[in-house]
């Protein structure tokens, strides 16, 4: 509403009433205007009217919701239900355009801002929790595996005689599938057992790039978070060589951004050596639906180069939910759900251990791992591995998810590659073991139900009919 729109409602109602309204919506004017004149994630989380204001503001910017337009194209952004409508608050261009998911949309002013103010959010955001000399980074609305598929097919263009990618082994298809995808092969690093934990072996990198040639390497492929036992990647040292031997460094870091160790980890590593790209989750960092991805580097013309391999215009939808999460949270809001993150840590661990002693299992010591921890599944016989699996889906079957079982002994083929022991992240990890991770969003409710009902399940699993002295010590909960 204009200066003239408000003179014309004074000969409505009185003025005084006219001039409270105006101040009311100046003052979500204002929050606008500080974010579009500063392009930085707030500090303070809006209102969801504000939110709601600036993204019906936004949307009368799209021709499809211009009133008297003629849209004679292939793509007019006509949506035929109102409730999809609804749901993408009308803006139905997506973001890009054809050959460039970066670029300006003439038709999509109002989507093209708010692409630009989410990837500006976004940069922020990775500086504010620890990487703080990120180039730049934009959303994609791809999950994890294919952004990292985007990374390999840009490096490509700059090393097209390489035909390997170093990649320490972590039990996870994306990762590994990542880089069939992108159509080259995986030299397997496997990992070092270090006390209970599986960690890097900078050796066998190091002679792997003497043995193929560093100009045949398109990439070493390193890890952060991760599964226990497995532990983040020795990223600093992989950074180090990648830049002696002149390999580029790809880093998976997808649930990472919630951990300052990860961030901290990756900002070292850039620091004292080289660091192509690195790609963190939308869904398991900001608690928004599956779909995005966020493709960061410290070299803004190759983050460039990373966003125009993209072919074509995408959906915008992942770039909304991110959006409007960033404003809703504001920096202080997520800060707090970081903090909250890194005290239920402690606090599983600690519950976690009173089960696994009560039931004469060990509490494995995952000291470089800042959200995944384990127990070992001790179970005598010939099928062990049957009823470590049988422990899992007792768990599936009282509501509990996310938690891992591993049995030594099962492998799976993926490709053409066949991993031993799989789900262990190694050929010789000695223990079964039952993960558990404090994620992002986790409450002590979690925590307590699910020691609670793993306390149960391990007392059945055991055949001790009942659980033992570690009721004593779990919070009560609805079993």
């Amino acid at each position: 509403m204009n200066d003239e729109i408000y003179k014309l409602c004074e000969k409505l109602i009185p003025s005084t009433y006219v001039q409270q309204g105006r101040e009311a919506r100046h003052t979500h004017e204002n929050k606008i205007r500080i974010l579009l004149e500063h392009k930085k994630w707030p500090e303070d989380g809006w209102d969801d009217d504000t939110i709601e204001l600036l993204l019906q503001e936004l949307a009368t910017m799209d021709s499809n919701n211009f009133g008297g337009n003629c849209g004679v194209g292939e793509r007019e952004a006509r949506i035929a239900s109102s409730l999809v409508a609804k749901r993408h608050f009308r803006l139905g261009h997506g973001i890009g355009r054809s050959g460039d998911i970066a670029a300006i949309q003439p038709k999509a002013a109002g989507s093209s801002i708010m692409m630009k103010l989410t990837n500006a959010m976004a940069l922020d955001c990775l500086r504010v929790t620890g990487v703080r000399s990120t180039a730049a980074c934009f959303v994609v609305p791809l999950a994890t595996g294919m952004s990292l598929v985007l990374c390999f097919l840009a490096l490509r263009q700059k090393r097209p005689q390489a035909k390997y990618i170093i990649w320490p082994r972590i039990d996870q298809k994306t990762c590994f599938k990542s880089i069939l995808t992108a159509g080259y092969e995986p030299v397997i690093i496997e990992n070092r057992l270090e006390g209970d934990e599986l960690r890097t072996d900078l050796d066998e990198i190091q002679k792997k790039i003497l043995e193929l040639g560093a100009e045949n390497i398109l990439c070493v492929f390193a890890t952060t978070s991760c599964f226990a036992p497995r532990v983040p990647d020795k990223v600093e040292e992989i950074a180090e060589m990648c830049k002696k031997y002149e390999v580029p460094h790809v880093i998976n870091n997808a649930y990472g951004v919630q951990s300052s160790k990860c961030m901290h980890l990756i900002q070292q590593a850039a620091r004292v050596g080289r660091v192509d790209a690195f790609v963190q989750s939308t869904d398991k960092n900001f608690m928004v639906p599956v779909g995005g991805s966020i493709i960061a580097g410290f070299d803004a013309q190759f983050v460039d180069k990373i966003s125009q391999t993209f072919p074509g215009r995408a959906s915008a939808s992942p770039s909304v939910d991110l959006f409007i999460t960033f404003l809703s949270l504001g920096a202080n809001g997520y800060k707090k759900l970081l903090k909250e993150r890194k005290e239920m840590y402690s606090y599983l661990g600690t519950e976690l251990a009173k089960v696994a002693e009560a039931h004469g299992e060990k509490f494995l010591n995952m000291a470089h791992n800042p959200i995944s921890m384990a127990i070992t599944l001790s179970k005598e016989g010939e099928d062990s591995g049957k009823a470590v699996t049988q422990l899992g889906s007792m768990l599936f079957k009282r509501c509990v998810s996310g938690a891992r079982v591993v049995a030594p002994g099962s492998s799976k083929t993926i490709g053409s590659h066949t991993f031993p022991n799989y789900g262990a992240h190694s050929d010789i990890y000695p223990n079964a073991y039952l993960t558990a991770a404090a994620a992002i969003g986790i409450t002590k409710q979690d925590v307590d139900l699910f020691c609670k009902r793993l306390d149960k399940v391990l007392g059945q699993w055991h055949g001790q009919g009942k659980s033992q002295s570690v009721q004593n010590h779990v919070a009560e909960g609805t079993s």
